[in-house]
This record gives structure tokens, C-alpha cells and sequence, in this order.
């Protein structure tokens, strides 16, 4: 086997164990919402997060952490990765980890359609009929107008929508900041809002596990995060991106195993359209990177950024990632960095 294959695998099997820890994080919050009001469950996620990115990355052992070009965007961007936590965090304590995530999975949707008005990055009718076609897939998850719909699908669709500009706002700010200046103020801001009303909604948890799963939601956050930093350096994103919609198998089994959950037919029908979709993205994207534009795409480039970016902890530059493709968007997580 040659060097760049065992990169690659080696780069997939990270990514699947991202995705494995995303899954036991959802769980994890599911279960915490059944026994605590859920600002106590994101409050317990944040503050996990930030205590162990704090013992790694803090401002004596990267010296100008928390210098940042960009503020209000810093603040901004901080802003609506907590509100999709929130609405997340919600949707699980009313849906099924499958139906959550069918819905998350509309994300790289929301990134393509409003990257065009906010970066210039316009897209053609083939992946427009692709989104529509996914979105009809959400229609069928959720089956509006045939009574059964829950109104928490509302919040999961919400919180994908500002998950979507949370990523876009990652990239604009990835050509200011490194990227470890964005994670910490991800986390300092989240810790530090949420703990403003926690006194209001606090619960002393009554038993062990339930402080294990408290520390977990931000351990397997973490964790998770570190695991698909490594995958991409490991893989091209093009090639981890399929991967991502196997976190659906992971969310199956786990609300099978933890809740005794299972997908009825209308949800693995649309699951399989949103899916389907979302892997017509992936392939159009890696086409018109490998090919000249055509007809499917029609750029309308930006001015660069003005100044050169901030560089990262080991002196490289940081660059603006890959939109709408990016493992990281279709991951869906709405909970960390």
C-alpha cells in the first residue's frame, strides 16, 4: 500500500471516530435534558470545553491568543454557534438523534445558497435542484400538514440555518485570526454567557453518571474536534466529505441502544433524499475544482481581505476553508470550535 492511500485511510478512520464522538455528544446532551432544564445541559457543554481547551491553549502558552483583528465578528460568530447549540440542544430533548440529525444534515444547503450574497460565491441550477430536491426530503421527515409533525423539527431546521452562518462567518474571520484565537473566544464566549442565568435554572445532579455525562458533552466535543483536524490533515476534504453522512449509522444505533429508538419509514425515506442531495453537492463541488468553471457556477469574486491573515500558533498562515463541502459543515455540529 502506498504512502498517500495510508493517508487517506488513516485520515477516513479519524474522521469516522470524529463523527462516532459527535453521535456519543448528542446522546450524551439527550439524556442530560431529561433529568435538567437544557441551558444547564449547554452551560455543562461549554464549560467542559473550555476548561480542557483552556489547559492546552490559553494565553501564557500561545502568546497574543486572544488579540483578534476582528472583534465584533469574533463576538458575532461566537453568538450564533451558542444560539444553534441552544436550538440543538432543544430539538433532542423532543425528537429522535435521527431526526435530528436528517434535518442538521440540510446545513451545507443553507451554506451555498447564502454564500452567494454574503461571499460572492454563487451557484448554478444543478445545485439549486439539488437543494430544493433536499429540502423535499426535510418536507418528508417531517410530513407538515399530516398532524405528526413535532414543532421542535422547527428548532433543528433553525438551528442548521445558524449553523450555516456560523460557518460562513468562520470562513470570512479565518483570513483575520488563527484559528486557535477563533476556537478559544468560541468558548470563553458560550461559558461566560451561559453562565449568566444559570443560577436561574440550576440543578444539582443527583447522581454520578449524571455529572460523567456533564463532563462528557464537552469531553467528546473536544475530542471530536481534535479528531477531524487530524482527518484533514491527513486526507483531502474531498475525500472526507461522503464520510460524514455515516454519522446517521451512529445516531441510529445509538438512540437505539440508549433510548430504544428506531427510524420509522417516512424518516429513513427522507433521510435518503437529504442525503442524496447532500452527495451531489460534494460531487459538483470537487467537479468545479477539478474542472473550469461551466455553467453550473458562476463566481463573482471578492476583493481580497484587506492586510495579510493573523498566523497560526506554528507560524503558517491561516486559510479561509472550503465551503459548502467541508466535513466540518455537513458534520452538522452545532456544539464546539
Amino acid at each position: 500500500m502506498t504512502q498517500p492511500r495510508r493517508q487517506r485511510l488513516a485520515g477516513i478512520a479519524l474522521m469516522c471516530a470524529a463523527l462516532a464522538c459527535f453521535c456519543c455528544l448528542d446522546t450524551s446532551a439527550k439524556w442530560l435534558s431529561l433529568h435538567m432544564d437544557t441551558l444547564q445541559v449547554v452551560w455543562a457543554r461549554y464549560a467542559a470545553a473550555f476548561l480542557l481547551t483552556l489547559i492546552v491553549v490559553n494565553p501564557w502558552t500561545v502568546p497574543g491568543l486572544i488579540r483578534t483583528r476582528r472583534p465584533a465578528l469574533q463576538l458575532g460568530r461566537s453568538a450564533l454557534l451558542l444560539a444553534s447549540t441552544v436550538l440543538n440542544f432543544m430539538a433532542l430533548r423532543y425528537l429522535r438523534l435521527d431526526q435530528t440529525m436528517s434535518i442538521v444534515f440540510t446545513t451545507p444547503f443553507f451554506v451555498a445558497v447564502l454564500a452567494g450574497p454574503i461571499l460572492g460565491e454563487w451557484i448554478g441550477w444543478r445545485r439549486w435542484l439539488a437543494i430544493l430536491v433536499g429540502f423535499c426530503g426535510v418536507l418528508v421527515i417531517t410530513r407538515p400538514g399530516l398532524g405528526d409533525v413535532h414543532w421542535a423539527a422547527g428548532l433543528s431546521l433553525l438551528g442548521a440555518v445558524a449553523y450555516a452562518v456560523y460557518n460562513i462567518s468562520t470562513r470570512v474571520l479565518a483570513g483575520y485570526d488563527s484559528t486557535l484565537t477563533t476556537l478559544f473566544y468560541s468558548n470563553l464566549v458560550g461559558f461566560l454567557v451561559t453562565s449568566v442565568p444559570l443560577p436561574l435554572v440550576w440543578v444539582a445532579p443527583d447522581e454520578p453518571l449524571q455529572i460523567a455525562a456533564m463532563v462528557a458533552v464537552g469531553a467528546f466535543g473536544s475530542i471530536g474536534h481534535w479528531l477531524l483536524i487530524k482527518a484533514h490533515r491527513k486526507a483531502p476534504a474531498g475525500v472526507l466529505a461522503p464520510f460524514i453522512y455515516t454519522q446517521i449509522v451512529w445516531m441510529v444505533i445509538a438512540g437505539y441502544l440508549v433510548f430504544g429508538d428506531l427510524p420509522d419509514l417516512w424518516t429513513v425515506a427522507g433521510s435518503a433524499i437529504v442525503i442524496a442531495s447532500g452527495l451531489y453537492l460534494i460531487y459538483r463541488e470537487r467537479a468545479r475544482r477539478t474542472a473550469a468553471p461551466d455553467g453550473d457556477l458562476h463566481d463573482r469574486h471578492p476583493a481580497p481581505d484587506p492586510g495579510a491573515p493573523a498566523p497560526d500558533a506554528d507560524g503558517s498562515r491561516p486559510t479561509r476553508p472550503a465551503l459548502p463541502s467541508d466535513p466540518a459543515v455537513g458534520a452538522g455540529r452545532r456544539d464546539g470550535a
